[in-house]
């Protein structure tokens, strides 16, 4: 910008700026109109190159904010997730803290449980008993000893996303776990009810909601990556049962606490000694018992620090966690405590995997290529599940390559729908072949799921090619252009060893089939055609251009024609000749361009019958013609047709296939022309 034009923008922009003012100096300062109008474009070219940097400035980010809302999007049930864990560590906190200070009440409540433990016991048993005979499907609830009903009401669940009510459910709340029923429209006897679910207490968190009329008296339970809502019958009832529901579970960490301290022994017993020396064998495993140390910080803390790690999505921190665990139990003996800490552990790594399937799943976007699903294949990998990892890869990659196909515009001519066909599918092929061996490198044998999931990708490459080029009725031309842009783009997976042109050609070869009979079809008609108007007469192309660009077709071909050409612009051969030699050497030329092994016999058979049709109707000719002019005229034809066009054919056969055409040499042996009588009416041996 010039300095005039940067003084003017600093005017501007200053804030004691006063338009009124600054018009009234700039009329006074002004000599005429000219001025008027040249300053007037000095503003105009400020304002457009101001909006044009607003503009930069708006599109600069743009990408990065479509990210980041995405990013919230997924942040959200991460937040439930990180909610849960904070209301387990606020619950624990709270329930050390009344530990610590509420000693006295304690052992009054312990004495009154030992003073009536079975009355109460059996008492809320029998509560919980009656009302689950009412619950289709509850029977085995009460299979787990010691639990009780501490809690039930009607509640009404509301759909998550649209807030609209789904059904009327009952919920009953027991000391370690909550049951969902659904009301049952057609009764039964006692039966008014229908198990639905039930989820232990240490598996969800509860979230009250804020009222928002009509939507009042609401609670949230959040199950990762799930969550419910349900709404109570009054303000009052929702009130018990997030009170309730929250001292139930504080009971529940408290108990399980008090339960392992209880499980450490008090005093060590002294052993009797034995003179039995097979009972050494006996004594060992409890030894190894008290040399297992979990009393560590990292491994105490260790299902929680996994919690954490998955809702902030560290995937890598949350597997360093699992090996150094794995690490350091590997030759310790298999435990109790050991036993109750791998199942605490295999819960997070259930959940785990769970949210590793779901970042490679197809819903998931597609965007990123192949790379973008390396994070997560890693990691499950490393958990062991290499085979799932390896499926839902390749499902990924299938469900990218079909919608980019899917999103292709059909526009223009086939060919160059065809180019950017091939273009997508080939690359995106190559890409996720090479991810693939990058991620699976140690896991040979996903490599066979590798090669079948490749044969599938092609067949639906092969479903939306042919669609376009031979369901729409291309020419044989285009087709034959379509297929060798196919090979050419297939030969580009053979330098990562992956060949896949014969799958390629086993899937074309039915279209490819069809196409070459069709064509046969419309030579032989037009031959037979032209058959009928014959009229035996040398060719006149009026003009010497005509004639030049003939004889460059007939070179074109492989043809020797100079001899045929006569004075001025004639051509000592037949209309009907000519025309059928043109297309005849197109056809081949075609044909071989669609040449694999799987064709041979049909291209061969095909070229045979086209052959045959001219063969015969010179031969006929020759038979009823009575004109020996028009005899001679008919069998220089036949030489041209027998010396000059089929040995062409012949040996460029030969050259595209890399065999001899056996058939195409015994047919032009079998119509060897001879030189005949003008009266005789035999024309071919």
């Amino acid at each position: 910008m010039s300095e005039t034009g940067n003084r003017l923008r600093k005017l501007l922009e200053s804030p004691n700026f006063d338009p009124q003012n600054y018009v009234k100096q700039l009329s006074q300062q002004s000599d005429g109109d000219r001025d008027l109008q040249e300053h007037r474009q000095k503003i105009q070219n400020l304002a457009d190159e101001t909006a044009q940097n607003l503009k930069k400035n708006v599109y600069k980010n743009y990408r990065q904010f479509i990210e980041t809302a995405k990013e919230i999007s997924y942040l959200e049930s991460e937040m439930y997730q990180l909610s849960h864990i904070l209301t387990e560590q606020k619950s624990i906190m709270e329930s050390i803290t009344q530990a610590l200070l509420s000693t006295d009440k304690d052992e009054t409540s312990k004495e009154m449980q030992a003073a009536f433990p079975k009355e109460t016991e059996e008492l809320k048993q029998r509560t919980l008993t009656s009302l689950l005979e009412k619950v289709e499907g509850g029977k085995n609830i009460m299979d787990t000893p010691g639990r009780h009903l501490v809690y039930n009401g009607d509640l009404v669940e509301f759909d998550v996303d649209n807030m609209s009510p789904i059904q009327k459910v009952h919920a009953f709340l027991m000391n370690d776990c909550l049951l969902i029923a659904t009301w049952l429209p057609n009764r039964r006897g006692t039966v008014k009810y229908k198990y639905n679910a039930l989820y232990d207490l240490e598996s969800f968190a509860v979230v009250n909601v804020k009222d928002n009329p009509p939507m009042k008296d609401m609670f949230k339970i959040l199950m990762f990556p799930d969550s419910r809502i349900f709404q109570a019958e009054n303000s009052k009832i929702k009130k018990e049962w997030l009170e309730i529901l929250d001292e139930t579970k504080k009971n529940k960490v408290s108990k399980d606490r008090h339960k392992k301290e209880e499980e450490v022994p008090t005093s060590p017993v002294r052993a009797e000694v034995s003179t039995n020396p097979f009972d050494m064998d006996d004594d060992e495993p409890v030894d190894a018992e008290e040399n297992v140390d979990l009393s560590l910080e990292w491994i105490q803390e260790l299902p929680e620090d996994l919690d954490v790690c998955i809702a902030q999505r560290d995937f890598e921190g949350a597997v360093d966690l699992l090996d150094k665990l794995n690490e350091y139990l590997r030759d310790q003996p298999i435990t109790p405590k050991v036993k109750d800490l791998r199942s605490r552990v295999d819960e997070r790594v259930r959940q785990l995997t769970e949210v590793l399937v779901f970042e490679l799943s197809p819903d998931r976007s597609l965007r990123g290529g192949p790379k973008a699903t390396r994070r997560a294949v890693s990691q499950l990998i490393r958990l062991g599940q290499s085979t799932k990892a390896c499926e839902l890869f390749l499902k990924n990659r299938a469900a990218a390559v079909q919608t980019a196909i899917r999103q292709l515009r059909i526009e223009g001519a086939t060919l160059l729908y065809i180019h950017k066909l091939c273009n997508i599918f080939f690359t995106s092929l190559l890409e996720t072949a090479k991810e693939f061996e990058m991620d699976f490198a140690g896991n040979t044998g996903c490599y066979s799921a590798f090669v079948v999931w490749s044969r599938s990708a092609m067949r639906m490459f092969v479903d939306a090619f042919s669609k376009q080029v031979f369901d729409s009725k291309e020419s044989l031309s285009t087709a034959a252009e379509c297929v060798k842009v196919a090979k050419e783009h297939c030969q580009q997976l053979t330098e990562i060893g992956l060949d896949l042109t014969f799958t390629l050609q086993s899937l074309l070869v039915k279209d490819i089939k069809a196409a070459l009979h069709s064509y046969k079809d419309i030579i032989i008609e037009a031959t037979k055609h032209r058959n009928s108007e014959e009229m035996w007469r040398r060719m006149n192309l009026m003009t010497p251009e005509a004639l030049a660009k003939l004889k460059d077709e007939m070179r074109s071909c492989g043809i020797s024609f100079e001899q045929y050409t006569g004075d001025d612009c004639w051509v000592n051969l037949s209309y009907t000749i000519v025309a059928f030699t043109k297309q005849m050497m197109s056809f081949l030329e075609e044909g071989l361009k669609l040449y694999f092994p799987e064709l041979h016999m049909v291209l061969l058979e095909s070229l045979r019958e086209i052959i045959l049709v001219a063969v015969q109707h010179v031969d006929y000719s020759l038979r009823c013609e009575q004109d020996p002019e028009k005899k001679s005229f008919i069998m220089l034809n036949a030489t041209f047709l027998h010396d000059t066009v089929l040995p062409v054919v012949e040996r460029r056969f030969e050259e595209g296939v890399g065999k001899p055409a056996k058939q195409l040499q015994d047919l032009r042996k079998s119509t060897r022309p001879v030189r005949i009588n003008p009266e005789s009416t035999t024309s071919v041996v």
